[in-house]
């Protein structure tokens, strides 16, 4: 991964020359070949900012199983609390990074954030995870959602087989890798249809519920208090299941550089989404009580399916088609976000040079984004993606903790940084004691998986020093990474950003 340059083709069709050192010289983006200025433009306003965290942070899992809330707090009441208690403290985390994210006008978001508070050996461990397993992982999961959903109202009531969900997954995640190549704009656009989409389909819930609930449908939230005996580490996994749903408001930090007026749209857009999210997620799970209770919401496969049948009939058909299409919208808003960690990863010198270049004339970063491609498909072939992203979940939270943390200690670091949007210090200390603290009781409550999620992530250590420490390569391979970097940038017609 050694920093290298790169030759491209140029406007008479031959190719730049080696100079004496064997080394290929980088092609000016100012070339006659390409045109207009190549770079990541600011394309990201305050509503495309809002679709982007929104759009992400709802997928399939408020539809489908929130009964990992429901088993491990122990009780409905209960289970409520954990919903509320797990959006203020992802509030919290949001605004901790909206600080960062005026402060560090850099994309990038966790990748950046922990190279400016703790260097380059720990940015680098966390963008090797995030490449290697988390997004793919995370990807695959949600596209095989979206394919399950998508293909549901064609099968019901039989089952779905395999092959066709495996085959309509695959089209999902090539759809997604198109659109983000293609265009910013229509994917920015493409996001918006798809959170309102998402947003139509909890008013499908919500608004039936609340009608249910002022008519007294209230019997499943009597004693809705009464804990049975609960395990008092299925609290941490209750929180594990409840940050997890809304995982995604960190995503806006991603893309710092294409962000109008970052300074006060991040912030914004955070404390909008976060608090549309947090209400919506609450009365959803209201909602599903005025008709289901604890018992019924456990055996239930697909809550919302289930929810949708006992009021709506058959228009209850429709739910899969809104899953899938907020599957969708996660697919499309991570990987619009992911690709640009790699894109400034590669910037910085820890990903191949490939990754941070630009599409010629779509001004898109191809190779960051289709880098995910064959992972994410590696992933499909996998028995069981699931258990992958438990040994992986305390990691994301390991270095989301972390990266708030260093939001304390570059106050104290870098007192004279420019801070347009300063949260007190209470709220960043309490969300990282949280991950922290959730991290930790990880260790005793499943100790198999956390091992392995640990180990995967110490792999990054040693892949440091042989990538980027070690500059003493054999010329053969500089030559060899030289020839595909430039094969490569032919093939994708991108050049260096300007």
């Amino acid at each position: 991964m050694t920093r290298k340059p790169v030759a491209t083709s140029v406007s008479n069709g031959g190719y730049a020359k080696e100079d004496s050192n064997g080394n290929l010289p980088i092609m000016d983006s100012s070339d006659p070949a390409a045109t207009g200025k190549v770079e990541l433009g600011k394309k990201v306003t305050l509503l495309r900012g809002i679709s982007i965290i929104i759009g992400t942070i709802i997928g399939a899992g408020i539809f489908i199983s929130p009964k990992g809330i429901l088993q491990n707090s122990g009780s409905v009441g209960m289970s409520l609390v954990v919903w509320s208690t797990c959006g203020l403290l992802s509030l919290f985390g949001a605004l901790s990074y909206a600080e960062l994210g005026t402060c560090i006008k850099k994309s990038g978001g966790h990748y950046t954030y922990i190279l400016e508070a703790f260097g380059p050996q720990a940015a680098f461990v966390r963008v090797w995870v995030e490449l290697l397993a988390i997004r793919p992982a995370a990807t695959a999961v949600i596209s095989l959602a979206f394919g399950r959903h998508i293909l549901e109202p064609l099968f019901m009531p039989c089952g779905i087989p395999e092959l066709p969900i495996k085959i309509v997954t695959a089209i999902g995640i090539t759809s997604v890798m198109y659109l983000n190549s293609m265009s910013v704009s229509w994917t920015a656009r493409i996001q918006i249809f798809l959170t309102f989409c998402k947003l139509g389909a909890i008013g499908l819930v919500i608004i039936p519920g609340m009608i249910q609930l002022f008519k007294g449908e209230t019997q499943n939230f009597h004693n809705s208090f009464g804990v049975n005996e609960v395990p008092i580490m299925g609290l941490p996994l209750a929180f594990y299941s409840g940050m997890y749903a809304y995982a995604g408001w960190f995503y806006l930090n991603f893309v710092s550089e294409e962000v109008e007026n970052p300074e006060k749209t991040i912030p914004l857009a955070i404390c909008i989404s976060m608090a549309i999210v947090t209400v919506g997620y609450v009365l959803t799970n209201v909602a599903y009580y005025t008709v289901m209770s604890a018992e019924e919401l456990l055996a239930s496969e697909a809550v919302a399916v289930t929810f949708a049948e006992k009021l709506m009939g058959k228009f209850s058909m429709a739910v899969p088609i809104f899953v899938a299409l907020s599957c969708f919208g996660s697919m499309n808003g991570g990987v619009f976000a992911v690709s640009r960690m790699f894109y400034v990863a590669s910037r910085e010198g820890h990903l191949p040079e490939i990754l941070s270049m630009i599409h010629i004339r779509k001004h898109t970063p191809l190779p960051a984004v289709i880098v995910l491609y064959p992972l994410t498909i590696l992933m499909l072939s996998m028995g069981d993606i699931y258990s992958l992203l438990n040994f992986l979940s305390f990691i994301r939270w390991l270095f989301i903790g972390l990266v708030v943390v260093g939001l304390i200690y570059l106050r104290y670091k870098r007192p004279e940084m420019p801070r347009p949007f300063k949260v007190p210090l209470f709220i960043p200390a309490l969300f990282s004691f949280t991950c922290l603290f959730m991290v930790s009781l990880s260790l005793y409550s499943d100790p198999i998986n956390t091992g392995i999620g640990f180990a995967i992530t110490v792999t990054g250590i040693p892949a440091y020093y042989l990538f980027i420490v070690w500059d003493k390569k054999p010329k053969i391979f500089q030559k060899f990474m030289n020839s595909m970097t430039r094969a490569l940038q032919i093939i994708l017609e991108v050049v260096p950003a300007e």
